[in-house]
């Protein structure tokens, strides 16, 4: 439980710097596109770094089988998700798009299994 509120606040720390990077240095050197595009990887990554956090608080009320899944999962979503878009928008290697929904995905699957995991526990 302390591990993954341990990621999670990592993770959101990074977003946060992510996020300055994207608004200071990255705003004169890539398209309003772009930006927008990489706004949204340090949106969805803060949003799921805060999930981890949530998820790690839960751990202290539920058996960890009940949290484990989700988490690894949502981390995978993270590094997916928003990885790929950051390595498209700073590489340029815009087929990277594709594999965004997995991440996406990945998102999805661990917020429902969180669900149904604490509906059976």
């Amino acid at each position: 439980m302390k591990s993954i509120i341990m990621t999670g606040a990592l993770l959101a720390g990074l977003a946060v710097m992510l996020g300055a990077f994207g608004a200071h240095a990255l705003k004169a050197r890539v398209s309003t596109e772009d930006l927008t595009i990489f706004e949204t990887a340090v949106k969805y990554h803060m949003y799921h770094a805060l999930g981890l956090i949530l998820i790690g608080f839960l751990g202290f009320h539920y058996p960890s089988k009940t949290i484990q899944l989700p988490a690894w999962i949502m981390m995978s979503g993270i590094l997916i998700f928003s990885g790929s878009l950051y390595v498209l928008v700073l590489s340029g290697i815009r087929w990277l798009g594709a594999i965004t929904p997995i991440g996406g995905i990945a998102f999805i699957i661990s917020w429902l299994l969180l669900s149904y995991n604490l509906f059976k526990s």
